[in-house]
């Protein structure tokens, strides 16, 4: 919880319960299906759901806003953007059923309302978004036509490594202009060495 609390001091008691509460849920359910590594279970709060955070230090999702988080897993960004943006709707899709179940029971342990998981590929969904959200669950250029078409403002997408190539083949295929793609640097908003080179691309429709 200390680096919630480090870079989010201003976040109301629930809040503050509901991200607590993740810590011990998530070992339970991790010690029934493997969601993530038996190592990095004990950076949790900092690999997943800081990481998952640093979304809202570039974008702030209002009230009636609506996001889709596509290859959610147990719930990441999803389940931690949900806590911090209540007055935002968010739907977490997974092709993999055990995931969307964890996630679902994750959401309603910590009585999260604004949560809906969705067992389905991402292109089987038919209804729009505001945004889509995603933790790097593939390529890019292979991302962009699963989301075509339901979205109206942009794809904030979490990836790390040498973006460039990355950034440029999306761009040669798909005509994209230039000023259509952001990149934001995770580690100049938090410090801690596990965020050097993680950024967000930012997609604008």
């Amino acid at each position: 919880m200390e680096e919630i609390l480090k870079y989010f001091p201003n976040i109301s008691e629930e809040q503050k319960e509901q991200f607590a509460e993740l810590g011990p849920i998530y070992r339970d359910w991790n010690s029934k299906i493997n969601l993530i590594s038996r190592k990095d279970i004990d950076s949790l709060y900092l690999h997943h759901i800081l990481h998952s955070l640093a979304i809202a230090k570039a974008f702030s999702f209002q009230s009636g806003f609506r996001i889709l988080d596509v290859g959610t897993g147990g719930g990441f960004p999803g389940i931690p953007l949900a806590i911090l943006f209540p007055e935002a709707s968010f739907t977490l899709c997974d092709s993999i059923g055990k995931k969307v179940k964890v996630a679902q029971e994750v959401a309603s342990a910590i009585n999260l309302k604004n949560v809906i998981c969705v067992h389905s590929r991402v292109e089987d969904i038919k209804e729009e978004y505001d945004y889509i959200v995603s933790r790097a669950v593939t390529e890019l250029e292979n991302f962009i036509p699963w989301v075509k078409g339901k979205y109206t403002s942009g794809i904030i997408y979490l990836k790390g490594g040498d973006l460039n190539n990355e950034i440029s083949n999306c761009m040669s295929r798909y005509k994209m202009d230039k000023n259509k793609v952001t990149l934001f640097d995770i580690n100049s908003w938090f410090k801690e060495e596990y965020f050097e080179g993680k950024k967000i691309i930012f997609v604008a429709r």
